[in-house]
Parts: C-alpha cells; sequence; structure tokens
C-alpha cells in the first residue's frame, strides 16, 4: 500500500513535456475545488537527484501553487525512467 507524503512544492521538478499539457482553465477550477473540498487525490512522484520529479498530477500541482500552498499531499513511488 502506497504511504501518502506531505512534499514541499519547491522540491518537486516538473519535467518540460510534461507542463506544455498544463491547460490553466483545467488549474482554475481544480483551484477551486481544493479550496471547497481540499486536495481529495495525491500526487505521484518518484524520487530524482536532491529532488522529486512529477509523475502524476500537474494540474493538481499547479492550483496548489496557484492558492499560495508550499506543502502538496503525494505517494512517492518506484517508476522508471523512459
Amino acid at each position: 500500500m502506497l504511504e501518502k507524503h506531505s512534499i514541499a512544492i519547491a522540491d518537486i521538478y516538473v519535467p518540460t513535456k510534461r507542463a506544455k499539457t498544463l491547460d490553466p482553465q483545467r488549474v482554475t477550477a481544480l483551484a477551486e475545488d481544493i479550496l471547497e473540498n481540499g486536495q481529495t487525490t495525491p500526487i505521484r512522484l518518484r524520487q530524482g537527484k536532491g529532488r522529486y520529479v512529477l509523475i502524476e498530477g500537474l494540474h493538481r500541482l499547479e492550483a496548489l501553487r496557484a492558492l499560495g500552498e508550499e506543502r502538496v499531499d503525494g505517494f512517492v513511488v518506484q517508476a522508471r525512467i523512459h
């Protein structure tokens, strides 16, 4: 079973390829939902060199960043580098 961690947003690297898929309208909608309900789904990360690398949850991460949050709930998983 995965263990949820609270991770500093500043310690998360978003790969350029993944960042290109960002939809600002979706970020705004998620930010509004997070204000009402909190973060209900953790993001997924893998351990990188001195930082975490985002695997899944770009819009949730950016919504929390837009709200001024400093930490995000996430699962640290073992993932292959493609």
